[in-house]
């Protein structure tokens, strides 16, 4: 019997409910071959995904990940060839900030108009009249960087019905309070793994004291980033997954759902098989020793 994504429990996105292991979209452009994304795509959802993270700018050849070849992929097409239209359950979050265009290439949004250009772009890729949730990505830099502009842009959207749901990603918590003094927020995004955690443990904690779903990326990839996972894994992740007759990456992502109910998972990748491995992942009973050979 296969392993759903339900097998991981639940938490909320604002009103919605999802299960907390998800499907990140990031890599399913790569392969010139469509057929193989809108097959892991319709796979994802046949076994209980309901809550998908993408954005405008993941494409392929190029992109975040600086890969692929042939014509051009873009994951929010793909992700409308394969799903719609949608079903009721299914909550597509997307992020803006980033973005790329010909005359500017890869850049940030800084102004209410280009932030409402992202958001359209979001809206035709998809083929919706609203988007579920956007997150409003920013470059963290250093002391005072305040979100509250570009956030109060995306309230605004929202007030005009082209959003649903706001959340933040690769924030800070100072950033998350002066976005709540604005809207509500649904969720927040940042990197986050067994050897990329910085200060978000504490981050982790006034998320779910708020009802605020933490939804971490690069769980799997940790320090390697955009660039994957590879097979340097730690020995303690490596006893573990003998232990638990599980691979590496599978721990990973149970020690990522391990680290507090509000915490989602979104894994992401262009193969059928390792998308069903992810899922079972979210079936893993660590035990408190377990977790504490991998603080």
């Amino acid at each position: 019997m296969n392993i759903t994504a339900a097998a991981a429990g639940d938490w909320t996105l604002g009103d919605v409910t999802v299960h907390r292991m998800g499907f990140g979209a990031m890599r399913i452009t790569p392969n010139p071959d469509r057929s193989v994304a809108i097959k892991v795509l319709r796979r994802a959802v046949e076994l209980g995904v309901n809550h998908i993270d993408t954005a405008a700018f993941y494409r392929s050849p190029g992109g975040t990940l600086g890969v692929g070849e042939g014509e051009v992929r873009y994951a929010n097409e793909l992700i409308r060839e394969a799903l719609a239209p949608y079903p009721d359950d299914l909550v597509i979050t997307t992020k803006v900030g980033p973005g790329e265009n010909p005359e500017r290439g890869f850049h940030h949004a800084a102004t209410a108009a280009e932030l409402r250009a992202q958001v359209e772009t979001n809206l035709r890729q998809l083929a919706v009249d609203n988007l579920d949730v956007v997150n409003l990505r920013i470059m963290k830099k250093p002391g005072a960087d305040s979100i509250a502009e570009r956030f109060g842009a995306l309230a605004d959207l929202r007030d005009a019905g082209l959003i649903r749901r706001l959340g933040i990603s690769n924030v800070r918590s100072d950033h998350l309070d002066e976005a709540l003094a604005i809207a509500p927020v649904t969720c927040v995004q940042n990197s986050y793994a067994i050897d990329l955690r910085g200060e978000e443990d504490e981050l982790i904690r006034q998320c779910a004291e708020r009802g605020i779903a933490y939804v971490p990326f690069f769980a799997i990839a940790g320090a390697q980033r955009e660039t994957g996972a590879d097979a340097d894994h730690s020995a303690a992740v490596e006893k573990l997954a003998a232990q638990h007759g599980a691979s590496p990456q599978q721990i990973r992502l149970a020690w990522t759902l391990h680290q507090g109910p509000n915490v989602l998972a979104i894994p992401g990748t262009g193969n059928p098989s390792h998308l069903e491995e992810n899922l079972a992942a979210g079936a893993i009973q660590l035990t408190p020793t377990d977790l504490a050979t991998l603080a």
